[in-house]
């Protein structure tokens, strides 16, 4: 049964965790993308003995985002993990449908998911970049890199042209607000419209708050 090789999995990933720790890609984003895939394999029709072990496998190598080798690291992830797979004896005949998963799951990769399972997983990752969480990751993770929160002389991107490398908010508009149109399947695309929603809420409350005239009517 599936649930006898998950323990397997999540103690695999958290080794990795602990020896390439990332404030973003922690042992917790793991487990929420396996609770979002989860779902929606649940809704799709898509095959557990592929979707949760690519969900649980696929930041199983962490390349820093401002690396050069950033786009190929989901690639790397599934050479890795159909690796272990093999050497743990997981079922042969699922391994290179996962390996394609985890290959796709990633947005600078560029790589289209070709199967059901592939956009489940890539689904259920992009929705953990969206929401509440996703703001305290973005956060986290802008901090981490030393970034300023925002541009001083346009705190939002309205006239000039957003650079994520620049400054934190920008992120949102260079990638996270456009996630949701992104998404594959009926119900990641739903509950993606729903946390941009937030999101852009969060950025319009962060615009007043730190304008001149940011102070509510007493």
């Amino acid at each position: 049964m599936l649930s006898d090789w998950e323990p397997r999995f999540e103690q695999f990933i958290e080794h990795i965790m602990e020896e390439t720790p990332d404030p973003a890609h922690d042992r917790e984003h793991v487990r929420r993308v396996v609770a979002n895939a989860r779902r929606l394999a649940v809704a799709e029709g898509a095959d557990p003995a592929v979707v949760i072990p690519a969900a649980w496998l696929h930041d199983c190598v962490i390349v820093p985002k401002d690396s050069e080798h950033r786009s190929r690291a989901s690639q790397m992830a599934a050479e890795r993990a159909g690796a272990f797979l093999r050497e743990i004896g997981y079922p042969a005949g699922h391994i290179p449908a996962v390996e394609h998963a985890i290959a796709a799951h990633s947005f600078s990769a560029g790589i289209p998911p070709r199967t059901r399972e592939a956009r489940v997983v890539q689904d259920a990752d992009r929705l953990d970049a969206l929401g509440a969480i996703g703001i305290a990751r973005t956060l986290l993770l802008g901090g981490a890199m030393g970034k300023p929160l925002y541009d001083h002389d346009e705190p939002l991107p309205v006239s000039r042209t957003p650079d994520d490398k620049d400054n934190v908010i920008d992120h949102f508009y260079v990638k996270l607000l456009g996630l949701a149109a992104t998404m594959h399947t009926a119900a990641a695309r739903q509950e993606g419209e729903r946390r941009t929603q937030l999101m852009q809420d969060y950025l319009q409350a962060l615009a007043r708050e730190v304008s001149d005239d940011g102070w509510a009517d007493a």
